[in-house]
C-alpha cells in the first residue's frame, strides 16, 4: 500500500491520497498505516475516531481545540462534503488564511490539519457522512471556534443560508478569537 502526500496553499495542512484495490467483488483501502504516516511525517498516534452524518445544506465548524491541542485527519464516508482548515496560529505567516477541498467517498482522500487549525465542511450531497481521526481527545473545557462566515477569514463556502447549529451561528469572531488568552497555544 502507498499514500501521496499532496500540498495545498498552507505548507502544514496536506492533502493524504491512498490507493485502492478494486476488482469486481468491490475494493480494499488501507486509509492508515502507523509506518508510513511516520515515515512520510503526519501523526503515527490518533487517539480518538469521530464521525459526523449531515443532510445537504449543513455547515459544521469552524471548530478546534487547545488543550489538548487536536489534529484532525479527515475524510468523508459517504456522500460528498467541502472540508475547510483555517490557520488559527498567532505568528503563522498565513495567519487566518483557509483551504478548502469538495470530497467524496470515492475520491480516496484525506485533509490532514495539525493543531492550530480551525476545522469545519459543508454537505454538498443529499447526505455526507466525514469521519475524523484525532491526535487528541475530546475535552469540551477547552474547545473554540470561529465563525463560519467571517469576513475576515472570508471562506468561500459552497451554500449562502447553511443549516447551522446554535454554538456555530453565535460563534465569536476570527479576531474575537485571537484576542482570548488561549489563543496564545497556538503561537508559534
Amino acid at each position: 500500500m502507498r499514500f501521496d502526500l499532496h500540498a495545498t496553499e498552507i505548507p502544514d495542512v496536506v492533502v493524504v491520497q491512498f490507493e485502492e484495490f478494486a476488482d469486481d467483488r468491490g475494493f480494499f483501502r488501507e486509509i492508515y498505516r502507523q509506518d508510513l504516516f511516520a515515515a512520510l511525517g503526519l501523526p503515527a498516534a490518533f487517539v480518538q475516531i469521530n464521525q459526523s452524518g449531515s443532510r445537504r445544506g449543513v455547515v459544521r465548524g469552524l471548530h478546534f481545540q487547545w488543550d489538548p491541542p487536536m489534529g484532525k485527519l479527515m475524510r468523508v464516508t459517504a456522500g460528498e462534503a467541502f472540508l475547510v482548515a483555517v490557520d488559527i496560529r498567532q505568528g503563522s505567516p498565513t495567519l487566518g488564511r483557509w483551504i478548502g477541498r469538495t470530497l467524496n467517498a470515492e475520491s480516496r482522500q484525506h485533509i490532514w490539519a495539525p493543531a492550530g487549525f480551525a476545522r469545519g465542511f459543508c454537505v454538498t450531497s443529499d447526505w455526507a457522512e466525514v469521519e475524523y481521526l484525532c491526535t487528541g481527545t475530546y475535552n469540551g473545557g477547552a474547545e473554540g471556534s470561529i465563525r463560519w462566515n467571517d469576513p475576515e477569514v472570508g471562506v468561500d463556502w459552497p451554500v449562502r443560508e447553511p443549516v447551522l447549529s446554535t454554538k456555530d451561528r453565535d460563534a465569536p469572531s476570527f479576531r474575537e478569537w485571537l484576542d482570548r488568552p488561549e489563543a496564545a497555544r497556538f503561537a508559534i
